[in-house]
């Protein structure tokens, strides 16, 4: 829970800066040539980092089947805080690009070692996941929160410095813990059986392998595990899409405008503070939305979480799917009549966003056999971080060069794809009349 928080702070906070480098870097330097920034550039040079923590995620999951959880999520601790001590000290876009990179390498271990840890060292797995999501939501909504507020008194390569310092101390926690990894499925793993079917999961110590590795994948990728990948990839486009450049397609809203810090605080606050009238900052408000929307997160990650151990995981993938649909298409006309009607829509799309999360990381628990759980999931953030960061260039691309309005379409249909899918597969399931679909054949 606490590397996952550290996880999703550092993911979240970025797009509180990137408006800041819209506006404080002109052109990226590459050798003898320089490239003007806009969102469309800068949307590649987010897309890199992000890229790379969904790319490492699948070595990520090989090694953690070969060596476990613990040491890996140490690893992570250790590498995204010294890429954020980097990124302080940045001079250029050139340098933020190779610290996101770092950071992405760092963080891309993280869900695969995470994830295996909790679908084989937790009996009761759904509660794990709930209470794993909770832990990240609210990485996800402070880290941006307290990036937005500290941005009001100080440099962003400051905030960016002072971000490091937790993972830093975590890193030294998680060098120190000690638990039972496969306290769950000890005896199945143990027995090369998977859960649910009898069906052989793999080989307990992991791919040992690059043939085992092709074969494994392939076994994956024979049935429905491949309908399921496509099903992740379609969240973190969404994901990604929506929340890179939000801040920035808020601001031009009236209702967003900057807010002189010296018209929020009486005198005697901002003297105390050193703050003087000609030099205060400005209140950004929608960076404090995208930070409550994330938060708002939470509510829904936890009743996805408390869900899958009431309903069929495709019940939760089709209706939440469906409901990211709807929000995208109303998303707009809801800002443009107001701030209530925008907060509540706001609202209701931060649950939905996090609601589909946890169902979809069960229903790889339940298409993937425990030997090579790791690897599944390093397929699923292959897929959620990956090719979802795509989002991210897709975004800026459209923002540059059209409007949001065909942005939020364009993420209605990442979204129609997936609650489409979670449709098929519980056909599939009520047509195989299975419990389970475990070995994906």
């Amino acid at each position: 829970m606490l590397a996952h928080a550290m996880v999703h702070t550092y993911e979240l906070s970025i797009p509180i800066l990137v408006s800041i480098w819209l506006v404080e870097f002109e052109v990226l330097p590459l050798g003898v040539t320089q490239l003007e920034v806009t969102a469309a550039t800068l949307g590649v040079v987010v897309t890199a980092g992000y890229g790379l923590f969904g790319v490492g995620a699948l070595p990520g999951g090989v090694l953690v089947d070969r060596i476990g959880s613990a040491r890996l999520i140490a690893a992570c601790l250790f590498g995204m805080g010294g890429s954020f001590l980097l990124l302080g000290f940045a001079p250029n876009l050139l340098v933020v690009a190779i610290a996101l990179l770092l950071w992405g390498a760092a963080a891309s271990v993280y869900h695969p070692a995470g994830l295996t840890l909790l679908s084989k060292g937790v009996e009761e797995r759904g509660t794990g996941f709930a209470y794993h999501g909770i832990a990240g939501n609210v990485g996800t909504g402070l880290g941006p929160l307290v990036a937005a507020t500290a941005l009001l008194f100080v440099e962003w390569t400051v905030v960016a410095v002072v971000l490091a310092v937790p993972a830093l101390i975590a890193g030294v926690y998680a060098i120190r813990a000690e638990f039972d990894e496969t306290a769950a499925v000890g005896d199945q793993v143990r027995s090369g059986i998977a859960d649910g079917d009898g069906e052989s999961g793999g080989a307990a110590g992991g791919i040992e392998s690059l043939a085992a590795f092709g074969a494994e994948a392939r076994r994956l990728f024979a049935g429905a595990f491949a309908l399921v990948f496509v099903v992740v990839m379609a969240s973190g486009l969404y994901y990604r899409g929506i929340l890179t450049f939000l801040p920035s397609v808020l601001e031009p809203f009236p209702e967003f405008a900057p807010i002189p810090l010296t018209a929020l605080l009486p005198p005697a606050v901002t003297d105390a503070l050193g703050v003087a009238p000609d030099s205060a900052g400005s209140l950004n408000p929608e960076r404090y939305f995208y930070s409550g929307l994330l938060i708002v997160g939470v509510l829904g990650q936890y009743v996805g979480g408390m869900l899958i151990d009431r309903v069929r995981v495709e019940y939760g993938l089709a209706a939440g799917y469906a409901l990211l649909v709807v929000l995208a298409l109303l998303f707009l006309p809801a800002a443009s009549a107001g701030l209530v009607p925008l907060l509540v829509v706001g609202a209701v799309l931060g649950a939905a966003l996090f609601f589909v999360q946890p169902f979809y990381q069960a229903t790889v628990a339940e298409y993937s056999p425990p030997g090579t759980r790791g690897l599944s999931y390093g397929f699923t953030y292959l897929g959620v971080f990956g090719v979802g960061a795509l989002g991210g260039t897709v975004a800026g691309v459209i923002l540059t060069y059209a409007t949001p309005t065909v942005l939020f379409a364009t993420l209605g249909g990442f979204a129609a794809v997936g609650s489409g899918l979670g449709v098929y597969l519980l056909k599939r399931r009520r047509g195989a009349g299975a419990v389970g679909d475990t070995d994906a054949t």
